[in-house]
């Protein structure tokens, strides 16, 4: 009978305990096993690191590629909901057809058109891996880097890479060092820092693949979006920006209201319907000051979490999860089918070497630079 009793008492306090935001935190680690991120790649560890703040909210960072694993927020209910996509294991990562999710990009975010680009009066010809462009720095960009990673705290992580003199072809070593933050008010603060010993080119973002209402929820398209932004950069073909700046007026483009992703997803014009698959397009962010500034915010249809974005970038790459064709299976044992997650990715814009007009991303040899991007959470009523 003790034995009974005993059972039933730890099985009430687990159910309990699940039930409270300390459970439910605790829970979200434990979806992930350490072990399972735990080995050597080009001589150097990788691991799985995992931040808190008092609030209950965590998050999970590998240093194989700088990718943000899960981020887990309460909901409307206050039941901490996982609202990164992500895989259970480092080998997941390596053999996934997609090589981007959560990861840290780099040297080059976004696409340069056929690789090529002038500098200091220098051609330079970049490694292929996106048609006839180069896509997020090359075919081993940072997502596949192993970075030097120390905790500094329960809630910050600090990460560091030296990206040598030709590594795809760039110009220049170039040293990078990013810090995410957990905040007390939920948000995830990532400062990028960056410089050189010759002249080249940078360009640094996340690549997290976000669905407020939790990984395996289903689509996207009824999550509510807005992005302050009154142009936009319209692409070519092969997603090549074009050099101008069009308008959101009256077009599917325009989110300066919050508006459902999927109400007009199906309208784009033909030209920039990207093969029917829908939205892969930078904005022309409304800039008040060069500081951090509100740009975008989101709101899942079913949980009520919002994700405020704040950043000192010019402009934010919107993607709608156009190309996940369920071929890789997440954490949670769900599948990344179409339109399931969506990024909204801080940057400069595409191909801006070749296009003057563009805020440069040339870095001048022994100059310091840097950018902070803030994903803040709350709850929408």
């Amino acid at each position: 009978m003790r034995s009974i009793l005993l059972s039933l008492t730890i099985l009430l306090a687990g159910c309990h305990f699940h039930k409270s935001g300390e459970g439910d935190s605790i829970r979200s680690s434990q979806l992930l096993n350490k072990a399972d991120f735990q080995t050597v790649i080009d001589g150097k560890k990788t691991d799985l690191y995992i931040l808190k703040n008092l609030a209950g909210t965590e998050v999970a960072i590998t240093n194989y590629g700088g990718r943000v694993v899960g981020l887990w927020v309460p909901d409307k209910s206050g039941q901490m909901t996982d609202v990164v996509v992500g895989f259970k294991s480092l080998d997941d990562y390596k053999n996934a057809t997609e090589p981007y999710f959560g990861a840290l990009i780099g040297r080059v975010g976004n696409r340069i058109g056929k690789g090529h680009f002038m500098l200091n009066e220098n051609e330079y010809q970049l490694n292929l891996n996106n048609g006839p462009n180069t896509l997020h720095g090359g075919p081993k960009g940072y997502q596949y880097v192993v970075w030097d990673a120390e905790q500094l705290n329960d809630s910050t992580l600090k990460l560091n890479y030296l990206s040598p003199d030709g590594e795809e072809n760039f110009p220049g070593n170039l040293e990078v060092e990013v810090i995410y933050a957990l905040t007390a008010d939920n948000a995830l603060d990532i400062k990028y820092t960056w410089e050189a010993d010759a002249i080249t080119l940078a360009n640094l973002t996340n690549h997290a693949f976000f669905n407020l209402n939790g990984e395996g929820s289903g689509t996207i398209l009824n999550h509510q979006l807005m992005i302050d932004a009154d142009e936009y950069t319209p692409v070519d073909a092969t997603l090549i920006p074009t050099g101008e700046m069009l308008s959101v007026e009256s077009t599917p483009f325009d989110f300066r209201e919050f508006t459902t992703i999927g109400e007009r997803i199906d309208t784009l014009l033909n030209e920039q319907l990207l093969f029917g698959k829908g939205y892969d397009h930078n904005y022309k962010l409304n800039r008040s000051s060069e500081g951090l500034q509100k740009v975008a915010e989101v709101v899942g249809d079913q949980t009520g979490i919002s994700m405020e974005i704040l950043t000192t970038e010019p402009g934010l790459q919107f993607y709608s999860g156009n190309f996940m064709q369920s071929k890789n299976t997440f954490k949670t044992g769900s599948k990344d089918d179409f339109r399931t997650a969506f990024c909204l990715e801080t940057q400069h814009f595409p191909d801006a070497p070749n296009h003057p007009e563009f805020p440069s991303i040339e870095v001048e040899p022994g100059k310091k630079y840097t950018s902070q991007s803030v994903y803040r959470f709350g709850i929408k009523k």
